[in-house]
């Protein structure tokens, strides 16, 4: 149900029970300061509020109905509404796991819902003219978990620089990725799974009808998003469905699905999480707890697919022929972004067969380019690779498809900075001395929300450089979106090309930033070529 006054007499209840208990404490009521004129949308009238900065902002916008229902496991449908929805606060993040507050990146508890199709905007005081560049946030965690309420993803330093900056949920996990032989069969397109991207296309839908209203150019969008919402960024630029939705992409320590499952291993994914529910049919799925599905969804979650619909064929097959969006690019990822099998190889023995079950008959020559001779160098060795050929590896392989398929520009970068920690600090997930530049760590910076981290308590002791850094990479990211050129002054971004492949080092020792070529070439091409990337390298030259 649309939710057009929301929150209102609750917290008054709850103080009135807690002073008949004789236990009053203070509540902050949800009132909406400095609210603004009501916006005309495609749904309905939005009013937002005038946050102390200045900066204008619209909060738990609905774009799409609540996939609730009959509705769930369905494309998203558009939404409507009579009287004025007051958008003045985050809506709830989508089914997922909750996060402890003793964790890296806690930014507060969060309520879930199934009914969380939202979006948020922020612009910047002056915007009314339309002619804004726009920003278009999308989360990472793994297709199963994150929320556009983080206050790490937060739109307010951006809005303030010039951008009208938004940020969606999407649905994550079985219930926005599930495939099944009814959901295909009743599929108007003959697809199912996928549906957590169908909301991302919905909500660049959304931007294209309405972000004028709010001072955004709609013929100036620019996508973005880490880890996960890299790989959406990717997805989106290969999917026929987003063409035209989006101008430029910003890809962090993002993957790209070149040769992803096809629908039927999926649907039988799909009929397996039925039988471990009871269920008899998708019908009877469909009336099931949220939170049922989520807890039993384990090893049937099957992430994204080729569904015949948002993707109609293999990824890699449409990046081959140049058929994906060839817009400006920028990506990169964070020096220490690491992971999977090899980052369990802590003994030399354990390495040299993680490997040799890796890589097969290329194991010899994987050897011969991280060498280790005892277990502190099999660990450090491990470490290495799991780098080059995670994020890393996909960004210098993105890079080279997309100069390779197409006439648009990219600009690659690596984040090397080590947080400032503030002595003594401790976390559940996460060890200080050894998280280097971790998965993650540049987006602070990008988004300008250092400070989101010390929001329950002090965790690093930003300095002048983190703030300048965070400014620097910032207006980069403006620019970017302003021109397709993410240089500005006396800041200069080489372009990657075939002949140098350079890319811009953020933090690394004491410089703000550096051109460098890209590093530990050889290593990357090692594991371009023992990849599922079938698409040409870009060519090699004497400085290899």
């Amino acid at each position: 149900m649309l939710r057009v006054a929301r929150y209102l007499f609750a917290p008054l209840l709850t103080t009135a029970l807690l002073a008949m208990a004789g236990n009053v404490v203070s509540l902050p009521l949800p009132t909406v300061e400095d609210p603004l004129p009501a916006v005309q949308t495609s749904g309905g009238l939005v009013a937002g509020k005038v946050l102390p900065s200045g900066v204008k902002a619209w909060l738990g916008v609905p774009y799409a109905q609540a996939p609730l229902r009959e509705l769930r496991w369905r494309e998203p449908q558009a939404i409507s509404w009579s009287g004025i929805y007051n958008a003045d606060r985050f809506a709830p993040a989508c089914i997922q796991d909750l996060r402890g507050s003793s964790i890296n990146h806690y930014f507060g508890n969060e309520a879930t819902s199934e009914d969380c199709l939202y979006l948020n905007i922020w612009a910047p005081a002056d915007a009314e003219s339309g002619e804004r560049p726009v920003l278009v946030w999308i989360y990472g965690g793994g297709l199963t978990v994150g929320s556009s309420a983080m206050l790490n993803y937060s739109g307010e330093s951006l809005a303030a620089k010039g951008a009208v900056f938004v940020s969606m949920n999407y649905r994550l996990g079985a219930l926005g990725f599930l495939a099944h032989p009814e959901l295909t069969a009743e599929s108007p397109h003959g697809a199912s799974g996928n549906y957590g991207m169908l909301d991302q296309v919905a909500a660049l839908e959304w931007v294209k009808q309405n972000i004028a209203q709010f001072g955004g150019d709609p013929d100036n969008v620019t996508i973005l998003g880490q880890s996960g919402g890299g790989r959406s960024v990717a997805s989106l630029q290969i999917s026929p469905l987003a063409k035209g939705l989006f101008h430029r992409a910003i890809a962090m320590s993002g993957v790209v699905d070149l040769y992803p499952d096809s629908r039927e291993p999926a649907e039988q994914q799909g009929l397996e999480l039925q039988a471990a529910l009871g269920a008899e049919s998708i019908e009877q799925m469909r009336h099931m707890a949220a939170d049922l599905i989520h807890d039993r969804q384990g090893d049937y979650f099957s992430g994204l697919i080729v569904d015949g619909y948002f993707f109609p064929e293999p990824p890699g097959d449409i990046f081959a022929r140049g058929e994906h969006s060839d817009v400006p690019l920028m990506l990169g990822a964070t020096s220490d972004d690491g992971g999977g099998a090899l980052q369990s190889a802590i003994t030399l023995e354990r390495y040299v067969a993680t490997v040799e079950r890796l890589y097969g008959e290329k194991a010899a020559e994987f050897l011969d380019l991280f060498p280790a001779s005892n277990d502190q160098e099999a660990r450090r060795m491990a470490r290495a690779a799991a780098v080059l050929s995670g994020r890393q590896g996909n960004a210098f392989n993105w890079a080279n498809m997309h100069i390779a398929k197409g006439n648009a520009p990219v600009f690659a970068y690596q984040f090397s900075r080590t947080q400032p920690y503030t002595p003594g600090i401790q976390f559940a997930d996460h060890d200080p001395a050894t998280a280097g530049a971790y998965h993650t760590a540049d987006v602070p910076y990008w988004l300008e929300t250092l400070d989101a981290l010390n929001l329950f308590r002090e965790t690093r002791t930003w300095t002048d450089f983190d703030r300048n850094l965070a400014g620097l990479m910032s207006d980069a990211i403006l620019n970017f979106a302003v021109t397709g050129n993410p240089s500005h002054g006396d800041f200069i971004w080489p372009e990657y090309e075939p002949e140098a492949r350079q890319i811009l080092d953020f933090g690394a020792g004491e410089a703000l930033w550096q051109a460098a070529p890209w590093y530990n070439v050889e290593k990357l091409y090692f594991f371009e070529q023992t990849s599922a990337n079938l698409l040409p390298a870009a060519p090699r030259t004497a400085r290899d």
